[in-house]
């Protein structure tokens, strides 16, 4: 009874086993007829080999892009890559690279902050001789670091004593930096050391690089400061980094970033994005770019005089800012880093980077809402931020 038992559970099991697999068949089979299944034939190479583009920042793009490709850098004997892909000069020298005279096709001909900027292009460490390691032990909720030169004592003390004061703000701790490098004689401004001494020793917000500050090295300023959180302000949950002719409504950006849901927090960078723009062709632009250096339109970027971004986003800009060459407009260049992550800025509307109607400018309630107004004066930024904590204020 039992071995006949045995055998009518064997014979099920067969029956089911060979449904399943008629089954299976028959669904293939269908497939294979509807064209489904087709297997698709590329109509061209997958891999495609890399054609030097007639821009010195595009090549030095196309070569990093290869050099941190793990299936390029894998399979390639160096030998056989073509001269302007094979290059032996370390990634980050500090050496003035004299090559470029030979690799810009107009080098002798631009101007002098070009010819600097193209020797130097690689070099990203600066010795830092003023820093504040400690200034972050109290986790700051948000960090304002405001870049500024070494003559703007008036712009950095109107900061402190308005929208820049650190401490408790709104139940949040609110912490201030200023990102300064070295004002040197060669762009004839005074020996200033001792009195920026003075200025650290009394407030100890300073933050200085030994490089010669200039317009073309604010990209090298943003670089040294995001290298500088990761290694002393890594729990900064926010940031808020701009220049110091803006005023910040700081009190408004914490009730903005009170409200940010966790999951729009992660990748936060707002402020007043420009789209669809390229480099300028004029040579009396203050942004001109040579074709020689960069060809192509420019990513949406947000204008450098302020922007918002979140902590966790600022460590993942630091990682990937090695795999984008330095370029002389520092917000176009976070542009470039932030769709390297595969991200773009957000635009908002409380950003005014172009200022506000002149009707509105001294009405007290037009600040209101706003986030930053840019310029403003040091003597504008306490007078507004006056305004702003008057308790009669009354806005509708």
């Amino acid at each position: 009874m039992n071995t006949c038992r045995r055998n009518m559970k064997v014979f099920g099991t067969f029956v089911m086993v060979n449904i399943f697999v008629f089954i299976v068949v028959v669904s293939r089979s269908s497939q294979g007829k509807s064209g489904q299944s087709k297997v698709v034939v590329p109509n061209k190479t997958f891999w495609s080999k890399s054609v030097a583009s007639e821009a010195y920042w595009n090549r030095e793009q196309q070569r990093l892009d290869r050099f941190n490709n793990p299936i390029l850098t894998n399979g390639t004997v160096p030998e056989k890559l073509p001269d302007w892909m094979n290059d032996s000069i370390a990634e980050e020298s500090c050496e003035a690279d004299l090559r470029v005279s030979t690799l810009v096709k107009d080098y002798n001909s631009l101007p002098k902050r070009f010819k600097d900027f193209l020797i130097y292009m690689r070099c990203r460490s600066y010795p830092m001789v003023v820093n504040q390691p400690r200034i972050c032990k109290d986790r700051p909720f948000l960090l304002l670091a405001i870049k500024s030169l070494a003559p703007h004592f008036d712009r950095r003390q109107a900061i402190r004593e308005s929208w820049g004061k650190a401490g408790q703000i709104a139940s949040r701790t609110v912490v201030t930096v200023f990102l300064l490098g070295n004002a040197t004689s060669v762009d004839h401004f005074p020996d200033l050391s001792a009195m920026l001494q003075y200025e650290n020793e009394m407030h100890r917000d300073l933050l200085q690089w030994d490089f010669r500050d200039s317009f073309f090295n604010l990209t090298i300023k943003d670089v040294l400061f995001l290298e500088w959180l990761n290694s002393f302000c890594s729990e900064a949950s926010f940031i808020f980094k701009g220049d110091d002719d803006v005023f910040v409504n700081t009190l408004r950006i914490l009730k903005f970033l009170k409200g940010l849901p966790p999951s729009k927090a992660k990748d936060l960078f707002i402020g007043d994005v420009i789209t669809n723009a390229g480099p300028h062709r004029d040579k009396k632009v203050k942004y001109f770019i040579p074709e020689s250096m960069f060809l192509g339109m420019y990513p949406s970027y947000a204008g450098g005089g302020g922007y918002l971004f979140s902590g966790d986003l600022a460590h993942r800009l630091n990682a990937v800012s090695r795999q984008v060459p330095l370029y002389p407009i520092d917000d176009v260049y976070t542009g470039m880093c932030l769709r390297k992550l595969g991200l773009a800025p957000e635009k908002h509307k409380g950003f005014r980077t172009f200022d506000i109607e002149e009707k509105y400018r001294n009405n007290a309630c037009a600040y209101n809402s706003l986030m930053l107004v840019h310029p403003r004066t040091p003597q504008d930024m306490i007078k507004i931020w006056a305004w702003l904590n008057d308790p009669a204020m009354n806005c509708q």
